[in-house]
């Protein structure tokens, strides 16, 4: 019984050391044999098989002294076992093992880690794939979650995630992906895709588009690792330090974001107390070095810049209602959206009230670009109610609920709706 026992807590310790290893190592992991091996799904595929094997090894062993170095040899020994296996005169064989010099310099060269792992969010952030696949295929390769965690994150079957992921692997392989950073002419573009993934993970960590929890701060906090990561990658680039500063100021608020229910508490109801204030020194100072560079803010820089004007008001009728007016019309001539629109008209209802915010928002209903958004009506459905037509204000809100894909949002919205009756 003592021997079963003791078994099984080695094979705990094992496993738990293999993913803390892989959570916090595996973009340099999988970017280091990516290009050892010039085969992203191979090196995908030999990653996965070397943590397999550390699990029985270092039960059996106890945990290496460099355990990031014995998961790259023995996914590099898995490499070379596939490509023997394939043909013994294929020529990338013959590459690997001309290549066999460099292990010293893949393991010990931080400049050239840093590449790797910045190819690596490149090629996981590829135009070639759709943007479900990239965000898959981001969080498993960049930021190590397993099939699982992703799956359980976006509330779809395991199966849809492992497919996703295989099918990106696959398109990055047909398409002839090599693994190396884009030429800098083409970077910009390209850096604008990685940020576009790591703001809708954020997203969808902050405010989940359906299932029984408002926040799924396991993912939004996943985003923020990646953001971090990026900026210390790409320090030059502003819009970089403009998304980590709109996501770490947004994620402050958390705190006070939900009651101990788990429902929703609205900005105006919020114990901005509860805030987290260290949040918002990081969100500030990435701002900062947003701002610094001299070139105007970007998307995620004014929205950021939106997000610190309600972090410096001690409620929200002390809000600098019109800078948040002025940031979001800034935010509509560079990146315009509905959805931007939207939060201005939500903006000019509290800087000059409901009447002037409602003709925006009916301006958007013509225009059916949110017809199938829970939000329009949501937004309608408050002013309406601050105007004191309630009749409409409640169908609104009933029409907000039904669209709403969120538990915890939609019995808020019915509340209100009730409340009206």
């Amino acid at each position: 019984m003592d021997r079963a026992s003791g078994g099984s807590r080695r094979a705990d310790s094992a496993r738990r050391a293999v993913e803390a290893v892989w959570r916090m190592e595996s973009a340099r992991i999988v970017s280091a044999l990516a290009r050892y091996t010039r085969d992203f799904e191979l090196a995908e595929d030999v990653a996965q098989e070397a943590l397999a094997e550390a699990l029985v090894a270092w039960r059996r062993d106890g945990e290496p002294a460099d355990p990031v170095g014995w998961l790259l040899s023995t996914a590099r020994r898995r490499a070379i076992d596939s490509f023997r296996r394939r043909s013994a005169l294929d020529d990338r064989y013959a590459t690997l093992a001309a290549a066999q010099a460099e292990t010293q310099e893949i393991d010990g060269d931080p400049d050239r880690i840093d590449d790797d792992i910045l190819a690596l969010m490149f090629i996981s952030c590829h135009p070639v794939l759709s943007p479900e696949a990239r965000v898959a295929l981001t969080l498993r390769a960049v930021g190590g979650l397993t099939s699982e965690e992703i799956a359980r994150a976006f509330l779809v079957p395991v199966p849809t995630i492992q497919a996703r992921i295989t099918r990106a692997k696959k398109t990055i392989a047909a398409a002839g992906v090599t693994f190396e950073l884009p030429p800098a002419e083409e970077r910009g573009h390209r850096l604008s895709g990685v940020l576009s993934v790591l703001y809708v993970v954020f997203t969808e960590g902050a405010t989940a588009s359906a299932g029984e929890r408002l926040l799924r701060t396991d993912l939004a906090y996943e985003a923020i690792r990646l953001a971090r990561m990026l900026v210390a990658l790409l320090p030059a680039e502003p819009e970089a330090h403009g998304l980590l500063a709109l996501v770490e100021l947004t994620a402050a608020r958390f705190p006070a974001r939900t009651d101990p229910a788990g429902d929703p508490i609205l900005l105006a109801d919020q114990d901005r107390r509860r805030w987290d204030r260290s949040a918002i020194r990081r969100g500030l100072a990435a701002l900062g070095q947003a701002a610094s560079a001299g070139r105007g803010l970007g998307p995620y820089g004014l929205q950021a810049a939106i997000a610190a004007t309600h972090a410096a008001a001690a409620s929200v009728e002390q809000t600098d209602w019109e800078r948040v007016v002025l940031l979001y019309e800034a935010l509509g001539r560079v990146a315009p959206s509905p959805v931007v629109e939207l939060n201005r008209a939500v903006a000019v209802a509290m800087a000059t009230g409901p009447l002037d915010a409602l003709v925006i928002v009916d301006e958007l209903v013509v225009t059916g670009r949110l017809s199938g958004s829970h939000l329009l009506p949501t937004v309608r459905g408050e002013l309406l109610t601050r105007l004191g037509r309630t009749a409409e204000a409640r169908a609104e809100l009933e029409l907000a609920a039904k669209l709403c894909g969120n538990t915890r949002e939609r019995s808020v919205l019915l509340r209100k709706a009730a409340a009206l009756g």
